[in-house]
């Protein structure tokens, strides 16, 4: 990192001797500037994130198959557990109700929702049942939220009215009379009332329906079940050696004359038979070639963790990561736990922070981020990844307890503003609203905190949310140093001019936001800018005029923008433009997508 010396001797070459005062006027704006702009990076390192010695490979590394990520055929251990699961949904005879419920309970990591996938893509469960449904509910249990997520995994797509009388008619209309499966993943709800103002809505299926549950909470079960609940077990020591090997050696397969199955065992041993911690470990230890560095590893890591203690065993994974890799995982907690992240947006939030290294000048950002993307898929730091039809991955999400360290790691760098309550601290550097949450947080007295935040997302719904120009004037005047600005959704009519004043912006979103019918010319001082997100903006007539001083600009989404009328002809001057999501041929034609 350059020193403020080298800095200060750089930026002297600026200014001529002559005419001192204004030199000596316009040097100390410099150096003040170039003074806050070195505090932030100093800061920036103290994410949990120093460069240090690393024990083991993690380098950047090219793997044969250019990291192709390959779903695991199966599960290691759980055979008998789906084989008496689905045994119990579609044979119990003690199920007195058209819909049978029945809960698999579990401690977190032991794969409570891969057995579930498993189960409900089974070739017998497809023909028993009509419709399978399939929603995340997570920690909060809203009966509205909840009906809303079953009637669109039932449609294939998110209801248009989401008032509770009309979602209720539309689930009804779908799940009545069929014989349906539903799986509730990762329900936390202990409120009795709510799980029967939910239930009473789902008994309309045929007699046969079931409702597959995942929880950690015993409760949850007792609650809910009218078939005997599932309480899945960890992996005894055959079947987690099993599942350790599928990751920890090539092709699976036990080596030859090395130490590494002895030295492994006896680390497999401590992982206590839960499979998540077994295949981070092993995927860890995959990378280091030597017997050595297993024994360096079994010596002077693993005593330090208590048994069953999952959470530090994982950061033993983390701690090998490369400092860069470290950032990425890191940041990732800004999202709420089962939160679907969609990789190229995750990997351009990356580079917006400058994340992304680059080892010579042929590499091209992206390319190096979807390394980074995944290397960390690889190493089950991300779960749960959906596919295109080429096979390419375009959605992932992190399983709760791989948030949770995340979170841990992250620390107050990053903040979730769920509440009213909640606020920022000095410390916090990246910051996310979810839902409803306003920009009431930004206040004068609040400034000194505001300006070192680097992130700031909007994530959720915000149907009954107008935000004024005013909260955004205050963000732009507080928030000097974002990277990320998201402001989607927000019901904004029109984008303050002082927008210009956020000089060190490389992404912002203003997409979905339907009454913004202009955007200011002044945003094309932005000249920091990689990514620009204007989709569903359907009133913005025109893009702005000067849009070529948007040098950097690598990504323009403008998809759903029906009321742009042209194209400005200088859009070919962006050299580094790499996305342009709609073209617009002229104001007589139709507009056509190019993809991107």
């Amino acid at each position: 990192m350059m020193t403020r010396d080298k800095m200060a001797k750089k930026v002297r070459i600026f200014f001529p001797k002559s005419n001192q005062p204004i030199y000596n006027l316009k040097m100390g704006h410099k150096i003040k500037e170039i003074r806050q702009k070195l505090d932030a990076i100093a800061t920036d390192r103290k994410f949990h994130l120093e460069e240090r010695p690393v024990e083991m490979g993690v380098s950047r590394r090219k793997r044969d198959d250019s990291h192709s990520y390959v779903p695991e055929a199966g599960v290691i251990g759980r055979e008998d557990a789906k084989k008496e699961i689905i045994e119990r949904l579609l044979y119990d005879s003690n199920v007195k109700k058209s819909v049978g419920i029945l809960p698999i309970t579990g401690i977190g990591g032991l794969g409570k929702t891969t057995l579930a996938q498993f189960i409900f893509n089974d070739e017998e469960i497809d023909k028993h049942f009509q419709l399978k449904m399939w929603v995340c509910v997570s920690k909060s249990f809203e009966v509205e939220k909840v009906v809303e997520k079953i009637l669109e995994s039932a449609i294939k797509k998110k209801p248009d009215n989401v008032e509770m009388d009309t979602l209720v008619h539309g689930l009804r209309k779908e799940i009545g009379g069929k014989k349906y499966l539903l799986v509730l993943d990762d329900v936390w709800n202990e409120d009795v009332k709510k799980w029967d103002d939910l239930k009473v809505l789902l008994e309309v299926g045929a007699s046969g329906s079931r409702i597959l549950i995942t929880a950690r909470s015993k409760k949850v079960a007792q609650i809910t079940q009218t078939i005997a609940e599932y309480s899945l077990q960890c992996l005894d020591e055959r079947e987690s050696w099993c599942s350790f090997k599928q990751v920890a050696f090539e092709n699976g397969q036990e080596p030859v004359n090395s130490r590494k199955v002895e030295v492994g065992k006896e680390i497999v041993e401590k992982c206590s038979g839960v499979p998540l911690v077994i295949k981070t470990i092993g995927r860890l230890l995959s990378l280091e070639n030597s017997d050595a560095g297993w024994v360096s590893f079994k010596n002077n890591k693993l005593p330090k963790i208590k048994e069953n203690d999952i959470l530090p065993t994982l950061k033993l994974s983390y701690d090998q990561l490369p400092s860069h890799l470290k950032q990425c995982f890191a940041y990732c907690s800004i999202f709420p736990k089962d939160y679907v992240m969609e990789k190229s947006k995750l990997i351009n939030l990356w580079i917006a922070q400058g994340f992304i290294k680059l080892s010579n000048q042929n590499e091209c950002l992206e390319d190096v981020g979807h390394e980074y993307f995944m290397d960390l898929l690889w190493r089950s730091f991300f779960q749960e990844a959906e596919m295109d039809y080429l096979e390419n991955v375009i959605w992932i999400k992190m399983h709760d307890v791989m948030h949770d360290l995340a979170s841990s790691v992250a620390g107050s760098f990053i903040t979730k503003l769920e509440s009213k309550e909640k606020s920022v601290s000095e410390k916090t550097r990246h910051v996310s609203l979810v839902n409803n949450r306003d920009f009431s947080f930004v206040t004068p007295t609040s400034s000194p905190k505001a300006s070192r935040i680097r992130t700031l997302l909007s994530l959720g719904k915000f149907e009954n949310l107008q935000e004024s120009s005013t909260s955004c004037e205050a963000i732009f005047s507080s928030m000097k140093f974002l990277r990320v600005l998201d402001l989607h959704g927000r019901q904004l009519d029109l984008v303050p001019s002082s927008i210009s004043k956020l000089k060190h912006l490389r992404d912002l979103d203003l997409s979905w936001n339907e009454k913004i019918e202009k955007l200011p010319d002044s945003i094309t001082r932005l000249q920091n800018l990689y990514t620009l997100r204007l989709s569903g903006c359907t009133a913005l007539k025109e893009l702005p005029r000067g849009i070529t001083k948007l040098v950097n600009l690598r990504h323009l989404y403008n998809d759903g923008c029906d009321s742009l009328t042209y194209m400005p002809r200088e859009l070919g001057q962006l050299k580094n433009l790499q996305t342009l999501s709609k073209f617009v041929v002229h104001s007589n034609s139709a507009p056509e997508d190019s993809g991107s």
